[in-house]
This record gives structure tokens, sequence and C-alpha cells, in this order.
């Protein structure tokens, strides 16, 4: 049995110990000394790191009957005293974010008698599940209250009781568990059962802060932070904003309003810079087809586009053809090539045919329709495909001798 130091003294970071044990379990090296201040996963909160003499403790696990095992990266001899050193940050951010949700759930008991019903401490944020659904201003009020409890500094006291003691007195949530129950004793606001690790006063949360929330199995889910953690988060958004700021120029308060109509403008400039491409690749056709070549009856239009992309050259291609006797085949003038292949409805070819072949000698890959072809990724130079795609198309529409 371990004695487990962190139930009556949650602020205890350094302990002397005896080694009871060191067993290698499936390839880990697990240690259970006679007494520990380690805290181990249990309840939605994480386990404790730091040191056990040179060994470095690396997970804490409850193991049964009644012991920790710490996972180190050494083997220690049994029966050999060893000093133990728990991290100091770790331990506090866990110590903060447990009590803060002790505190937030208890303002949502007793203000909207929504009951917590999942705790996941995790490694940026916490997060609380409540059988029920609660609205913005709601949880406006639950955040505030619990922040009331926090500045007023209210003690928080770790106090056993058995069974029958418990059943007199008002738990937030029945406990499962039998025999002496450990509790943590918000001052006037909260008692609950529970073995995690807590501040000594309210006031060591620092501030209880909800991030967002979501609907979730009937009920809500809440993402919040405390303390160290709240800090963080409040820095990220305030760059965030000081920089949106910068750029725009508005007050943080306009800032939504802002960014919409930068939205708006930005739709509407997207919709004149399409209208305007769609009407410059209906001039650049134009002027390709003046430049095509005849090949029988089909004027066959085959160019090296600089700087156009592939929605480009589709755009391009579809309007050169939509003017009846034509085949367009453009390229792209950067390297691996990419290609584009179109004809008009009145023209008897296959450009997914040509393109399959073109494909088989340069490389690359595409497909599409007999109208319609594009691919990409060829090999060589844009003026060799143009060379071989210009052989194909002609033998795709010269009868054969």
């Amino acid at each position: 049995m371990t004695d487990r130091l962190y139930y009556t003294d949650p602020a205890l970071l350094e302990f002397d110990a005896m080694v009871a044990s060191c067993d290698m379990v499936d390839g880990r090296i697990i240690v259970v000394l006679d007494r520990t201040a380690f805290y181990p996963t249990s309840g939605g909160q994480p386990f404790d790191v730091g040191t056990l003499g040179t060994a470095r403790v690396v997970d804490v696990v409850d193991l049964e009957p009644h012991r920790v095992g710490h996972v180190v990266d050494r083997e220690l001899p049994v029966g050999s005293a060893v000093h133990g050193t728990v991290d100091k940050a770790r331990r506090f951010d866990h110590m903060q974010q447990h009590t803060g949700q002790h505190i937030l759930s208890a303002a949502f008991d007793r203000l909207f008698h929504a009951r917590t019903v999942g705790f996941h401490l995790g490694a940026e944020v916490s997060t609380l599940d409540l059988d029920k659904v609660l609205n913005a201003e709601s949880l406006g009020k639950a955040e505030a209250d619990a922040n009331r409890i926090v500045w007023e500094n209210r003690p928080v006291t770790i106090r056993f009781a058995s069974e029958e003691e418990a059943a007199s007195i008002q738990l937030r949530k029945e406990s499962t568990r039998t025999g002496e129950l450990r509790l943590i004793d918000v001052a006037g606001f909260d008692v609950s059962a529970c073995g995690g690790t807590h501040v000594a006063h309210a006031g060591e949360v620092g501030i209880v802060a909800l991030k967002s929330w979501e609907k979730f199995r009937g009920g809500m889910r809440l993402e919040f932070v405390c303390g160290g953690r709240a800090l963080a988060d409040y820095r990220v958004a305030r760059d965030a904003v000081a920089g949106c700021i910068r750029l725009i120029s508005v007050k943080p308060q306009d800032l939504p309003a802002a960014i919409e109509r930068a939205q708006g403008d930005n739709k509407d400039l997207r919709r004149v810079i399409r209208d305007l491409q769609e009407g410059l690749a209906v001039f650049e056709a134009g002027v390709m087809v003046e430049r095509g070549k005849r090949v029988g009856s089909v004027t066959v239009v085959l160019e090296i586009a600089a700087g156009v992309d592939q929605a480009g050259l589709k755009t391009i291609a579809t309007s050169a053809v939509a003017r009846g006797g034509i085949v367009a085949g453009l390229l792209s003038d950067a390297e691996p090539v990419l290609v584009v292949l179109a004809r008009s409805a009145d023209v008897q070819v296959d450009v997914s045919a040509i393109l399959k072949t073109l494909i088989g000698q340069a490389g690359g890959k595409g497909g599409g329709k007999p109208e319609l072809a594009q691919g990409g990724g060829m090999t060589g130079t844009s003026a060799a495909v143009l060379a071989a795609l210009h052989t194909l198309i002609e033998g795709a529409l010269l009868p054969s001798p």
C-alpha cells in the first residue's frame, strides 16, 4: 500500500521514500514506493512528472491494490531510499484547473441546476460536460459567479468523512465510492468528493474563463481555462486582435463588423475579377483563333499561354471552341507542363484519346471527355510537348492515306 502524501498536502513537492518494488511491465519500468507525492492519472486529472533520485518520472498510474506506480526511465534498487521531486509548474497548473472546475461546476449547479456529468483536464484546455443546454447569457452569469468566488479568495480545505458522515453533508454530486471519502470544501460554496490536487485558497485559481461551448449528448460541452492558461490565452487573443487592428485601423469592439465588411468587399472584388478574367479569356481566345492554322476543314489553335494556370487554360480553350470548327490545345509555360484540350461540338475528334496518347509519350496524368480533357505533370519543355501535341492533333484530323 502506498501512502498518498498529496491526499493531505497537495502543495508538497519534495519527499523521501523507500523503493518497495521495481518491475518491467509491457516494456516500461514501474517503481512502487512506500509513500509518494506524485499524483496518478485519475478523475479527469493527468499525472504528475518529476524525478526520483536520478530517474525521470514520465507517467504515474494507479495499481491494485492501493498502490501507485511510477513509470521511470531507469531501474531503482528495491529497498533503497530515494528523494522525489514533483514538477512544480505542471502540478500548480493542474491544481488551478481542477479547483477552477469545482468552482465553475458549483456555479452552474447553484444558478441553473445544471449538473456536471464529465470533466477532462487537457494539456491546453479543459472540458466540462453539463446535462442541459444553456444560452450565452446564462453561461456568462455562471462564469461571473465562479470568478466572484475566486476573487473572494475563499479557503479550499481537505477533510475526510465516513459514508455515514458524508450522507449528512450536502455534496454537489453523490459519490459512488464506499468507505472513507476525501472531500474538497470551497468555503460556503461547494463540497465535493474528489481525490485530485487543489489550491489552498480560491484566489490561487486566478481567473476562470470560458473559451467555447457546443451542444453535446443532450447537454453541453464547455472549454475553459484557469490561471496561467487564461493569461496565455489572453495574450494570444490580444496579439491577434492587435494585429488585425493594425491592418484594418478600427477599435477592438468594431473589429467583427469591419471584418464582415471586408469579406463583403472581397466577395464583390472576386466577382469583378472573375468577370474581367472571363472577358479577357474571350479576347485572348479570339486572338489565338486568328493565329490558328487550318487542318482540313478545322482550325487548330495550339498555344503556350504564359503565366496562366490550369483554370485559366480551360477558360480560354472553351471560349475558343465555342466559335465552332475548332480544336484547341493550350499549354502552360511552367514545368511540369499543364495541358488543356477542347474541341467544338461540330468537330468529330476525341480529345481525351489524344491526351491519353500524349501522356504515354510525355508522362504525367489526366483525363476527360471527348470534347474536353486536361492533364499535368508532363516532362520535357512546353515547346517539346507542343510539338508532340501538334502531330497528334493533325494525325487525328487528317484522313489516313
